[in-house]
């Protein structure tokens, strides 16, 4: 009996000692800084904490299958001056242009409820805003809100882009003019949130955007929680074109948790500005006359994409196309169900100066067509008059604890006149690839153990 005693008092000892010693490693970013508390903070937004509820059907404003830009604007912006409140959506399917949410208001979308976006493009004002990496006159998103602090998005509802006819639109215009743009086939996006502060979007369904679905722009404090995003389209050419399911542009502190992402383009784009003096904002270029694009470029720092499920995707995370500092982004604990282009994407713009530093992949199960993909991405290339070629680097990427089965393994080339890639790991990977070429000398710096690469 007594000995009994002892060896259940180790085993009690020795599983508090493991839990303790669990409980002091610290979780931190790639650099090795700590993250913080704000990142494992993922309460429910608190509807009765945010003022009034203006419920569309108590104010005139019916599932009726009419566009109600005017009104459902004209009660936000009644919750506005009387010191804030919720916009409620209740069960069905309403129809609106382009909404713009002031300080105080928030929206919430009862189960069962649609807000439904016109796809008629003059139902979003033009107006300043920040696309394909540069601040310019474009259309508005369906929603809007810029300059807020403590805006929310949540419910059980949907916003739906209503994109059919913009992507059937697109991919005509695409047939006559194959230098078509993004930008060319006027579209919306679903979410635009820029210039904003302690943000949270959760729980609802975004789907059929015309364009990029969520973006968020020099932000920070952004949570993007138990989203269901989907833009795929028809499975012929009206299938969504670049329908970005999140694209993080000039962003600190982004967590984004529990979501599913299946759209016809990335999953997660990392961006943040393009163009040969794209990082003028922390160089000094002298006499060089900085083109007005560059106005509103700047870094990423401090994301988290975690506990998330992807169906397909061009990218699961992608840096580029514009993007020219992005440091410590964590992708983890990542379950592809559909076969997804690349798990990491790293475009190499050769027309922009870029710095990619301090990535983490890692925790990944799934199908992916390239495990990494490391390339120059031409599209729109413009030096704008710059003579020589803006250097572009990635360094410390690491990418561990992954199970997944793929096309090409190390799909990267050494290219030392555009970038240089340094401080790589790879550890604890089981790979099924077609093609395993493994090409470390290519990388200045290339630590990797406990890899198993079996040609499929």
């Amino acid at each position: 009996m007594k000995k009994l005693f002892l060896t259940a008092l180790i085993a009690v000892l020795t599983l508090s000692q493991s839990y303790a010693a669990k409980k002091v490693q610290k979780d931190l970013f790639p650099d090795g800084t700590e993250i913080p508390e704000w990142f494992r903070q993922t309460d429910a937004v608190q509807l009765q904490s945010l003022g009034k509820l203006y419920k569309l059907t108590d104010n005139g404003i019916f599932a009726d299958g009419r566009i109600h830009t005017t009104e459902i604007q004209a009660l936000i912006d009644k919750a506005a001056s009387n010191g804030g409140g919720v916009i409620v959506v209740p069960q069905g399917i309403y129809m609106t242009g382009g909404l713009v949410f002031k300080q105080g208001t928030h929206l919430y979308l009862e189960d069962g409820a649609t807000l439904m976006g016109s796809d008629f493009i003059g139902d979003y004002p033009l107006g300043k805003t920040r696309i394909e990496g540069e601040t310019c006159t474009y259309f508005g998103a369906l929603i809007n809100a810029d300059g807020l602090d403590g805006f929310t998005i949540s419910g059980k509802g949907t916003i739906d882009g209503n994109g059919l006819r913009y992507h059937q639109q697109f991919w005509l215009r695409r047939k006559w003019n194959k230098a078509c743009t993004n930008k060319d086939e006027q579209r919306p996006r679903l979410v635009y949130v820029s210039n904003c502060k302690n943000i949270q979007i959760e729980g609802v369904k975004l789907q059929n955007s015309a364009f990029w679905t969520t973006h968020i722009y020099n932000s920070e404090n952004v949570k993007l929680l138990g989203l269901r995003i989907y833009s795929l389209g028809k499975p012929d050419h009206s299938k969504g074109p670049s329908t970005d399911a999140i694209d993080l542009d000039v962003v600190k502190n982004v967590l984004v948790k529990n979501c599913y992402m299946s759209v016809n383009d990335d999953a997660i784009a990392i961006k943040g500005g393009k163009g040969p003096y794209a990082d003028a904002f922390k160089k000094d270029y002298g006499d060089v006359k900085i083109p007005a694009e560059s106005i509103g470029n700047g870094a990423n720092s401090n994301i988290i994409i975690e506990d998330c499920e992807y169906g397909f995707s061009h990218g699961c995370l992608t840096l580029g196309s514009e993007s020219v500092h992005s440091r410590n982004i964590i992708l983890r604990r990542i379950n592809i169900t559909s076969q997804a282009n690349n798990l990491l994407w790293l475009k190499m713009r050769p027309d922009t100066p870029q710095l990619y530093e301090y990535i983490t992949v890692e925790d990944i199960t799934g199908p992916v067509k390239n495990f990494l993909l490391v390339a120059p991405w031409k599209q729109f290339y413009d030096l704008k008059g710059r003579k020589d070629t803006p250097m572009s680097y990635s360094d410390h990427i690491t990418m561990r604890n992954c199970d997944v089965d793929c096309n090409v393994f190390f799909n990267a080339e050494k290219q030392d006149e555009v970038y240089k890639l340094s401080n790589f790991t790879f550890e604890n990977l089981t790979v099924r690839a077609n093609k395993t070429d493994f090409k470390p000398e290519i990388v200045d710096g290339f630590t990797y153990k406990n890899l198993n690469i079996i040609q499929k």
